[in-house]
């Protein structure tokens, strides 16, 4: 897989993710609902409906940015969340967002490497992550970290993007690769952030080849729903 970077600098891909987070994180909530016209708060919900039937006590939400996936899986579970993130900045939103909802007993949020969790293995009852694998710099190492952190027999459900395919793919590529980015240019005052988003989106496995890398990282089975005509796809696999 081509290792697609923010800045293409020297700083290795997790410490440019981090930067690029830290950078657009006063504005990424708006850009992030401006751009897919809110059916990302839909894709999420799918998401957590999915994970609910497991009735998960404690969840690990990876890559949590601002926190919008924490918020939405503990009023739906009503488990207790811990939500991770690289980038303090995005973190310091999500916070602030959560105190407002009074969910901070419910939701804790902290800094830290999906890459190298601090948590005991077969600890959480389902782990998630949203649009989050795609910037993992190593993905089998981020991939296996989440596996060892659930329990057996439990789940780690990843939302990411994936390729639109037939008469639609063309249309929204040229969207993907020409008009969000000028808008994320325009709002978020960030040159490559969003054309790192389709870079790093069309460089990504997805479908059949991510769930095959899902299985040799040693999950037992893997499940996996294509949503909005394949804009995004939710992946599910059981350790």
């Amino acid at each position: 897989m081509n290792q697609v970077t923010p800045y293409n600098t020297e700083a290795g891909k997790k410490k440019e993710v981090e930067e690029m987070f830290d950078n657009i994180a006063p504005k990424y909530d708006l850009l992030n609902h401006v751009l897919s016209m809110k059916i990302d708060v839909l894709w999420r919900n799918t998401l957590v409906k999915w994970m609910n039937k497991d009735e998960p006590k404690e969840v690990l939400d990876v890559a949590t940015g601002t926190g919008d996936l924490a918020i939405a899986v503990q009023k739906e579970t009503g488990a207790k969340v811990i939500g991770l993130d690289l980038s303090q900045l995005m973190l310091n939103v999500g916070i602030d967002k959560i105190k407002k909802l009074k969910l901070d007993d419910q939701i804790s949020m902290e800094k830290g490497d999906a890459e190298n969790l601090r948590f005991e293995s077969n600890k959480f009852d389902s782990v998630c992550v949203a649009f989050g694998v795609r910037n993992f710099e190593n993905l089998e190492a981020g991939l296996a970290e989440l596996r060892r952190v659930v329990k057996e027999n439990k789940s780690v459900y990843i939302l990411e993007f994936s390729k639109v395919e037939g008469f639609l793919g063309p249309f929204y590529q040229f969207y993907f690769k020409n008009i969000l980015p000028q808008i994320g240019r325009l709002v978020s005052k960030d040159n490559r952030a969003y054309t790192y988003l389709p870079d790093s989106v069309n460089a990504f496995p997805y479908g059949d080849k991510m769930k095959n890398i899902l299985l040799n990282i040693g999950f037992k089975s893997v499940e996996f729903k294509k949503l909005s005509f394949g804009i995004a796809t939710i992946y599910k696999a059981t350790k």
